[in-house]
């Protein structure tokens, strides 16, 4: 089904590009375990059981994380409307809509397809945003649904997954088992935790490459969508100055979800540490907002409207 959000070729190319090249990796990753360990079929069962749970309950996994929760029309008729007015205009099917408790201001999309998708906001976002300004974060987190780049983090993030268990598994291993061990079995066990470390390095920074594209594809498609950008600039703004102003231990659960939410849980991270964020920064978003302002001929700045 063919959304009205606009299309965007350099985040298809982007994904598919992603995804290739993930393959390849987690193609290498299997047959360097298949040697190590010398059981394919250990290694395949547990990888395609792994990859199928991540794939189909994704959506149930995150909500349950962020202690989200279902809720009908009855209860949150603002919210509802909202959604049911941008699945219209951009011809979406509608998403399950839920409501986290969390006082964290956020938001995120998650599922397979649009056609089982699901979004959810925190209670915190609801509290602090104008109409305007949840209409452009709603309308973000739909263009993730429409573009499908939600199921293709969900899909490429499995491979990190899998890698850091396995590196995990290695070192527990060595730690507590390491003095019951021949040389063999350890010098398997720590060629294991080599390609498991190098695999999850090389696809944690694949997957935040695509991660910090596909939000700035994302700020594009609601702003043109809502033909207000400068409610959106507005909103990334106030949400990003409020999670900084919030407690660290709060935010820790949500960092592992960094890669699904509207603004990262730990906020801007400039310098270096940038190649490692899910997000852009908070200035590439605003300047790239102010710049569709001024070609829809918008009258507000970027980060004023309300």
């Amino acid at each position: 089904m063919q959304s009205r959000f606009r299309s965007d070729r350099r985040l298809t190319v982007r994904m598919t590009v992603t995804l290739f090249l993930l393959g390849l990796l987690y193609v290498a990753f299997v047959a360097a375990l298949i040697v190590l360990l010398k059981s394919w079929v250990l290694v395949v069962v547990v990888a395609a059981g792994m990859l199928g749970a991540q794939y189909w309950f994704s959506d149930r996994v995150a909500l349950f994380a962020m202690r989200g929760r279902v809720v009908e029309p009855e209860e949150y008729p603002e919210l509802h409307a909202v959604i049911d007015r941008l699945c219209a205009i951009a011809d979406l099917p509608k998403p399950v809509v839920a409501v986290s408790d969390l006082g964290m201001p956020n938001a995120f999309a998650t599922g397979r397809s649009p056609e089982h998708a699901v979004v959810c906001v925190t209670t915190g976002l609801l509290r602090r945003l104008e109409p305007a300004e949840l209409e452009g974060v709603l309308a973000h987190e739909l263009s993730h649904v429409a573009h499908k780049d939600v199921a293709v983090i969900t899909v490429a993030s499995f491979l990190g997954v899998i890698a850091g268990l396995i590196v995990r598994f290695a070192f527990y291993s060595q730690v507590f088992g390491g003095g019951r061990r021949d040389q063999n079995t350890a010098a398997v066990f720590a060629a294991v935790m080599g390609v498991s470390a190098a695999v999850y390095a090389l696809s944690f920074l694949m997957i935040r490459a695509l991660s910090r594209y596909r939000e700035l594809a994302a700020d594009r498609a609601a702003a043109h969508l809502t033909g207000r950008p400068s409610a959106l600039a507005s909103a990334l703004t106030k949400v990003s100055g409020d999670i900084a102003r919030i407690p660290t231990k709060d935010l820790r659960t949500a960092q592992a979800f960094n890669a699904f939410y509207f603004t990262p849980a730990l906020g801007a991270e400039p310098g270096v540490a940038g190649l490692f964020s899910t997000h852009p920064s908070l200035e590439q978003r605003l300047d790239q907002l102010g710049r569709i302002s001024a070609e829809l001929g918008e009258a507000a700045t970027p980060g004023r409207a309300g």
